[in-house]
């Protein structure tokens, strides 16, 4: 990790997002004490932790892995790390840990053994074991990515909930920016070991910092593409079609960025069309086609209405609406208007 620098408010559901081995993970970790920083200072409540232990930090860890006693029950899991304090009443500990598994719903199942559990049942017993500490600050490293697709939408809502009620200071890393998207109040992206911008969920998505951002949120990815100013406000993409942009873009090539639902098919013989369908996804609602430009071999997405009627190998003509993205050769994201983008 490098020049890594932010304030997480007291309340606040921070999120840390990013591809597989871009330092989220360690960074959580630094956060716990459990790995050392080179450099800087971390604080907690305005006081520098750098040399605290874990334990005394006040915080406390949930797992991908969930990290439970097998030869405990349910009920001694989540008691545990009180039990290990030694500084609560036998009657606190027992109020504590019945409220939290009230709370995810578990009271029945207090009795069992790790073994007998489902994943999601696993995972609500590591979430009661941090709710029933008395620490405000909790952390938690891709607590989901072992579920299934359904119960991961689930466990998504429950957190969010238990969060806003107990008014933890969460800060959640996960790969998945749908996560990221639906439960932060701000996301910090990693790549490369580097922040690449921190930000409310509708700046990151609205107003990305540069190019990776910008493809690492949206399903499906935004389409980037290279362009050439020609005369007036018209940008020519992909030498396949125009835009109109109203701001000052370098004098040699750029890019521009174009969201699936800003792009627009229709059917064209192979004279006036600019691209073929590859494939085609039926997602109910909608469809996403999935087309290579003739120029380039670059490959879009666009989505369309369920009842369109293309089909794999059809010839098209993509344009595109006025509503798009503009890059600099370096990546940078210079759409007029941008710089509001947050990256404190």
């Amino acid at each position: 990790m490098s020049n890594v620098s932010t304030e997480i408010q007291t309340g606040e559901f921070f999120v840390i997002v990013g591809p597989s081995g871009c330092g989220k993970s360690t960074l959580l970790r630094m956060i716990a004490g459990l790995t050392p920083i080179t450099d800087g200072e971390i604080r907690i409540n305005d006081k520098v932790v750098n040399d605290l232990p874990p334990k005394d930090r006040n915080l406390t860890m949930v797992f991908q892995s969930y990290a439970l006693f097998p030869f405990l029950s349910v009920w001694d899991n989540v008691a545990f790390g009180l039990k290990a304090r030694n500084n609560n009443s036998q009657a606190d500990i027992e109020e504590r840990v019945n409220n939290a598994l009230r709370m995810v719903n578990l009271e029945e199942l207090k009795d069992r053994k790790p073994r007998e559990l489902s994943g999601g049942q696993r995972q609500r017993v590591a979430l009661a074991r941090a709710v029933a500490s008395d620490a405000k600050i909790c952390l938690m490293d891709e607590p989901l990515s072992n579920l299934d697709a359904q119960l991961r939408i689930k466990m998504r809502q429950e957190i969010y909930a238990l969060q806003r009620k107990l008014g933890l200071t969460l800060i959640y890393v996960t790969h998945d920016q749908v996560e990221a998207m639906t439960m932060a109040d701000h996301i910090m992206v990693l790549h490369d070991s580097k922040v690449q911008q921190i930000g409310t969920p509708t700046e990151i998505y609205k107003k990305p910092a540069n190019e990776f951002v910008a493809s690492f949120f949206g399903v499906p990815p935004i389409n980037i593409l290279p362009a050439i100013k020609t005369a007036g406000k018209t940008v020519n993409v992909n030498d396949d079609f125009q835009v109109k942009i109203d701001q000052q873009v370098p004098t040699d090539s750029f890019k521009i960025g174009i969201r699936p639902n800003e792009l627009m098919i229709e059917e064209a013989d192979e004279l006036s069309a600019n691209a073929s369908i590859r494939t085609i996804e039926f997602l109910g609602d909608e469809k996403i086609v999935y087309a290579k430009m003739n120029n380039n071999d670059i490959e879009v997405a666009a989505i369309v209405a369920s009842d369109a009627q293309f089909k794999a190998y059809d010839t098209i003509k993509v344009t595109s609406s006025d509503n798009v993205l503009v890059f600099n050769n370096e990546g940078v994201n210079i759409t007029k208007n941008a710089e509001d983008a947050v990256n404190a």
